[in-house]
């Protein structure tokens, strides 16, 4: 399927238009409710976990599948055993806290990658400087890990030395997971220096980056202009711009069985990431609305408005990656072609519809799980509806891949009552499809001097 898909992109290639992007807009006007100022049913939650500064990024571990380093190697393996770090049924969470452990970077901000269990009947109350001996501490009888943090233990160094990001740690300020459960490993899209200045990493159980990495010039670190391909890019790019979301695209079109990501820049722009030959661009800045002032520390104790997007991929029978537009109210759709050597964008869609608020993220519906080549928390499922999460009101959409709403539903939490704007930052859907993970910015009722949670709330559908 994987060549088939490969042949049918570098055939498009010759019908692409050369010197920019299609661009075509879908607007549509629904009766969904919440679309025309209605308010949207209430959709009721549990709160999972508490005291998660800045919390933003979640998506499942999932399953690792054969063929990939996680399952088949016994040293990174007992990672995923039952209760430990990259247990199947754990959540990853971005965090702007180290929780307590050590800065490798004095003057980056902080910002930790936390693994915590699905099934807890309590609410999970994060202690806040749990992770001070800087390591992959646990609390919570092990219901709450760090997975990864802006800290020594985790840095470029500790397997690749050499690279030219060797002093850079993995995460730093994170805003993106991207777990490739298909062949590979968690990808982290980081913002250390703001919207001026982006990092993407590769990540081994450990929370390190990467052992034996394909790239001896970047190891398990891309940064800035630093690990451009070389000697000449395929498509112009760069990592200059904070990254603020990133989804696996698969293996490359060069047969080299490498992965590729596609990173979205605070600048509006898209570029891709091979693991091996470095960044390529792949859409100019622009493309979405950019973003401001997306630091951690950038806006007080107020909350902020959009700092992230989200991203999404559809691998069949078209390759399509969706990415938010906050700052425009949208969902662009950009349908890929690859010429044997890079992906690149045969054409673009522009959803927008009124149940689009300041999207802040993306999800697929029904995730794909079961391909070897593709399964991801970012790639959907042949078919798949997606959810947006919306910041601008607290309600998170469903909606076709072709831009027509299924349902909206303000998120509710008891105790609480709905949640408004700027609460919602981040989505993400089980495994198995039944349920939806999202992380609220600021405080909770009940929990004093704590910022940041995590809800679960059901999967819902039209006619719900």
């Amino acid at each position: 399927m994987n060549n088939m898909l490969r042949f049918s992109r570098r055939s498009a290639v010759i019908t692409a238009v050369a010197g920019g992007l299609a661009l075509h807009t879908i607007s549509r006007r629904t009766s969904v409710a919440g679309a025309q100022g209605n308010p949207a049913p209430a959709i009721t939650g549990r709160l999972l976990a508490v005291g998660i500064g800045g919390a933003g990024a979640i998506s499942a571990v999932g399953y690792f599948h054969p063929g990939g380093p996680i399952h088949d190697k016994p040293a990174l393996a007992r990672f995923t055993q039952p209760g430990e770090v990259l247990d199947a049924e754990r959540i990853l969470v971005a965090s702007t806290s180290n929780f307590g452990a050590p800065a490798a970077m004095a003057d980056w901000p902080e910002g930790a990658i936390l693994s915590l269990t699905s099934s807890s009947g309590d609410t999970l109350v994060v202690p806040q400087g749990f992770a001070a001996a800087g390591d992959q501490a646990r609390a919570q009888d092990g219901q709450v890990q760090l997975y990864t943090a802006q800290s020594p233990a985790f840095g470029n160094g500790r397997h690749s030395p050499g690279a030219v990001t060797a002093a850079l740690p993995g995460v730093s300020n994170p805003l993106s997971i991207s777990v490739n459960n298909a062949f590979g490993r968690p990808w982290i899209a980081s913002a250390p220096l703001g919207a001026s200045g982006g990092l993407e990493s590769v990540l081994d159980p450990s929370g390190a980056p990467l052992a034996g990495a394909p790239s001896a010039i970047a190891g398990g670190v891309f940064a800035s202009d630093l690990t451009n391909r070389t000697p000449v890019q395929a498509i112009v790019g760069s990592l200059s711009a904070g990254a603020v979301a990133t989804a696996l695209l698969g293996a490359s079109p060069d047969d080299s069985g490498r992965a590729v990501f596609a990173i979205a820049g605070a600048d509006g722009s898209i570029t891709q990431l091979h693991v091996e030959q470095g960044l390529d661009g792949l859409a100019p800045a622009g493309t979405i609305g950019a973003l401001g002032a997306i630091g951690p520390h950038d806006h007080g104790s107020s909350l902020p408005p959009a700092t992230r997007v989200g991203m999404a991929f559809n691998w069949v029978p078209d390759a399509i990656l969706y990415v938010t537009d906050p700052a425009g109210d949208a969902l662009l759709a950009l349908t890929l072609i690859d010429d044997g050597r890079v992906f690149r964008v045969l054409n673009s869609r522009r959803i927008e519809v009124p149940a689009l608020n300041v999207p802040v993220d993306v999800a697929p519906a029904v995730p794909e799980v079961v391909n070897p080549a593709f399964a991801s928390n970012t790639t959907l499922a042949g078919g798949s509806d997606l959810y947006v999460a919306n910041r601008g009101d607290g309600t998170i959409l469903r909606l076709t891949q072709d831009g027509t709403p299924v349902a909206v539903r303000q998120v509710e939490l008891p105790g609480m009552g709905r949640l408004g704007a700027g609460r919602l930052n981040g989505i993400a859907v089980s495994p198995d499809a039944q349920r939806i993970w999202v992380t609220v910015s600021g405080s909770i009722p009940g929990f004093p001097g704590l910022e940041g949670a995590v809800m679960e709330v059901p999967a819902f559908a039209a006619g719900l």
